[in-house]
């Protein structure tokens, strides 16, 4: 199962020089419940995102063209299937960004989606279409709204 997790606004905008455009406790706290215990496909700027670097209890493969970058926690790969082989187990989660999104969507089962009710001007990177020829709504939640931010927010799940 190859599954991407996002959180999206209105626009389907993902991030800001590379950072993400929000930070919503509960949706953090999922992310981590979902991708502990497996493999995370990041694109490098992603992984030179993370404060704290490779993220715990979690295989940390980078998708990247250079080949000289390296950090301690990441294995670094240079195709899409070398990044599924590196994959521990039945469930691989990638988790951005733009370009590395855009790679696995003809390969990815599941789109985790973490929709929030804003349109963030200053975003400038974005998540691709989702095709509804392609992707069926699975799961739906109501909408939320996050204590600290205020912002908006409910998850989706497609399939193919």
């Amino acid at each position: 199962m190859i599954s991407i997790i996002v959180a999206i606004d209105k626009r389907n905008a993902i991030g800001n020089k590379g950072d993400q455009l929000a930070y919503i406790r509960e949706d953090l706290r999922r992310f981590k419940q979902f991708t502990t215990g497996h493999t995370i496909v990041m694109g490098r700027k992603t992984a030179e995102a993370l404060p704290k670097g490779a993220l715990p209890n979690r295989k940390n493969v980078v998708l990247s063209r250079s080949s000289d970058w390296q950090k301690e926690g990441f294995t670094v790969v240079k195709t899409i299937q070398q990044a599924i082989d590196e994959a521990t187990d039945d469930e691989l989660y990638v988790i951005g960004g733009g370009e590395i999104y855009k790679m696995f969507m003809p390969v990815a089962n599941r789109l985790i989606i973490t929709e929030i009710d804003k349109a963030f001007d200053e975003a400038d990177t974005f998540f691709p279409a989702i095709d509804s020829a392609t992707w069926h709504v699975t799961e739906t939640t109501d909408w939320a709204t996050d204590e600290k931010s205020g912002l908006r927010y409910r998850y989706v799940t497609y399939e193919k």
